[in-house]
């Protein structure tokens, strides 16, 4: 796959000693089974990760044979999306004052970039080069992403999405990312420390 690889920048609120990881899914709900389920369709209804899924479903012997009236555990990670839509609102919000096009909320990169925050804290690391995943461009080309172009923002430190969006609009070259004109998708992914930091990822592309 040919794509433009856009540089990419980062934005230190604080200095953090140490990070413990936290799992930010709270197990909770439940769905039934339908004629013609799959766990793919399952995890599309709520936007959620077949991997999660899965993990969620210990007592699930095969997944890929899931029977009418099964029940399936739906980890509950609602407070983590509403803290990301909130970042993608306020992107679309800053866009907006300066005639772009609104970017597309991506469940799917918003679970890429959720990955990448949760990552940064598992590994100790803060860099958008992953050791877990490569870079950016790799991970999003993992996870199925197809896109031409794409660049990614992070930060750690900052209690809120105004707060963040605010540290990266006050860096010319987050900013430059926020409102590039390439882009027509984003994804946001939030993960917090043991210790209650918050780690950011947004993720910019241009779909196919």
């Amino acid at each position: 796959m040919k794509f433009k690889k856009t540089i990419v920048i980062f934005l230190i609120a604080v200095l953090v000693a140490a990070v413990l990881p936290l799992n930010a899914l709270a197990q909770s709900g439940t769905y039934t089974v339908r004629s013609g389920d799959t766990m793919w369709k399952i995890a599309v209804r709520y936007q959620i990760g077949v991997t999660e899924l899965i993990k969620a479903n210990p007592q699930l012997g095969n997944p890929n044979m899931i029977r009418v009236g099964q029940r399936i555990t739906i980890p509950s990670i609602d407070n983590v999306k509403t803290l990301e839509q909130q970042v993608i609102e306020l992107v679309n919000k800053e866009r907006a004052k300066n005639g772009l096009q609104q970017l597309k909320s991506n469940w799917e990169l918003c679970r890429v970039a959720r990955y990448k925050s949760q990552d940064m804290i598992d590994k100790r690391y803060f860099a958008h080069q992953s050791p877990t995943y490569g870079s950016p461009f790799t991970m999003m080309q993992s996870f199925g992403i197809r896109f031409s172009n794409g660049g990614e923002n992070i930060a750690y430190g900052q209690r809120s999405p105004q707060e963040v969006m605010n540290s990266w609009m006050n860096s010319p070259g987050h900013g430059a990312n926020i409102l590039s004109a390439t882009y027509n998708q984003m994804g946001c992914g939030v993960a917090k420390t043991s210790g209650g930091t918050y780690y950011w990822t947004q993720m910019f592309i241009k779909a196919y």
